[in-house]
C-alpha cells in the first residue's frame, strides 16, 4: 500500500503512528534517500530503512517522536565495524527524519495531496514548534520536471524536501502464464502494471493482485487509451509469433523507453525479417530486446519474470 496514504488515514483517524524518512545519505548507505517506513504503535508498518539496528533505533524514535508529538532526526555513522556486522555497505552516514501523524486537517490534507499527485514536491519543518508557517506543505510539479533526488535537506538543516515522481509503467501485452507472472513481478518491484490480452477469459482482473490494471482490447485499442511515452516500458508476451508480431509493429517505433519481446534469437531474426519487410525502420527493430530478460537460464513462468523485472529495474534505475 502507498506509504503516504496508509499515513493519511492513520492521521485521520486519530491513530498513533510515525514517517521515518531517509532525508539524506553520504557515501555508501543500504538504502537511498527518499526511502520511507511507516511505524504504528506496536511497530513498522510499511516499508524499511535498512534493517537491523538502524532500523531498531529508528522505530524507537519513532514511537518516542508518537508520544512527545515532536519530530526528530537520527544520525546514523556506518563505520566498517558495523557494517559488516549488518551485512550492510560501509562507509556512509544516513540521517533519517521522524516526524509523528497529527490529526490536522492541513497535515492530513498534505499527506493525501502526496497520495494522489503524479509529481509534486513535500517539505516539511524538522523543528516544529520554531517552525513559521505550515510544519508540512505539499507543491504540484509538472509531470515533465527535471528529476532530482528524492528526498534532501535544506543547506540550513530547517526542511526536509521531497521530490514525487510516479514509478515508470510497464506494459505487458500478453495474460497468459508468462505475462501474468511478469505482470505480479514487476507491481511487486513498484512498477505502474498494465496487462493487456484481447480474450476478456484472461484480461481477468481477479487473476492478478492490487496494483495491476488490466484491459481487454486489441493493441489499436490500448495504445488509444495508453499513449506510449519515454517512462513507459513494454513486455510482448502473448500466445504466438502472429500477435507478437502485430504489436511490435505498432510499439517498436514508439517513444517507450524500453521494449521486450519474449522468445528465442530465432524468434527475433524471424520476426525482425518480417517487420522489415512490412515497412518498419531497422533502427527501431534493432533496440527491441529479443530473448527479453536477463540471461540467468530461466525456466518457469515465475523465473522468467525474475528475469524481465530485474532488466526492467536495471533500465529504470540506469
Amino acid at each position: 500500500m502507498n506509504v503516504w496514504r496508509a499515513a493519511a488515514e492513520l492521521a485521520r483517524a486519530g491513530t498513533p503512528g510515525a514517517i521515518a524518512t531517509v532525508a539524506r545519505v553520504r557515501g555508501s548507505t543500504p538504502v537511498p534517500s527518499g526511502t520511507k517506513m511507516l511505524v504504528g504503535a506496536a511497530g513498522r508498518l510499511i516499508g524499511s530503512v535498512g534493517g537491523g539496528c538502524v532500523e531498531a533505533d529508528v522505530i524507537g524514535a519513532a514511537l518516542e517522536a508518537q508520544a512527545q508529538r515532536r519530530p526528530a532526526l537520527v544520525t546514523h555513522h556506518l563505520n566498517a565495524d558495523l557494517a559488516g556486522d549488518l551485512g550492510l555497505s560501509c562507509g556512509g552516514t544516513v540521517d533519517i527524519f521522524v516526524e509523528p501523524l497529527v490529526p490536522d486537517e492541513d497535515y492530513v490534507r498534505v499527506l493525501e495531496a502526496a497520495a494522489d499527485a503524479p509529481s509534486g514536491l513535500v517539505r516539511t519543518a524538522v523543528a516544529w514548534e520554531s517552525a513559521r508557517g505550515p510544519v508540512k506543505t505539499f507543491e504540484p510539479l509538472p509531470p515533465d520536471a527535471p528529476r532530482g533526488e528524492p528526498a534532501t535537506l535544506t543547506r540550513d538543516g530547517r526542511f526536509v524536501v521531497e521530490r514525487i515522481v510516479l514509478a515508470p509503467r510497464v506494459f505487458v501485452f500478453g495474460a497468459g502464464h508468462v505475462g501474468a507472472a511478469i505482470a505480479r513481478a514487476a507491481a511487486a518491484a513498484g512498477f505502474r502494471v498494465v496487462v493487456i490480452d484481447d480474450r476478456a477469459e484472461y484480461a481477468d482482473p481477479a487473476r492478478f493482485g492490487q496494483g495491476v490494471d488490466v484491459l481487454a482490447a486489441d493493441v489499436e485499442a490500448a495504445l488509444v487509451r495508453y499513449p506510449l511515452s519515454a517512462a513507459d516500458a513494454v513486455v510482448i508476451a502473448t500466445r504466438g509469433h502472429r500477435n507478437d508480431a502485430l504489436i511490435l509493429e505498432r510499439v517498436a517505433a514508439s517513444p517507450a523507453g524500453y521494449v521486450g519481446l519474449l522468445g528465442s534469437r530465432r524468434k527475433k531474426v524471424v520476426v525482425t525479417k518480417g517487420l522489415t519487410a512490412a515497412g518498419v525502420p531497422a533502427r527501431a527493430l534493432k533496440r527491441v530486446r529479443v530473448p527479453v530478460g536477463l540471461a540467468i537460464g530461466a525456466v518457469t513462468p515465475e523465473e522468467i519474470a525474475v528475469s524481465v523485472v530485474a532488466e526492467l529495474i536495471g533500465w529504470r534505475r540506469t
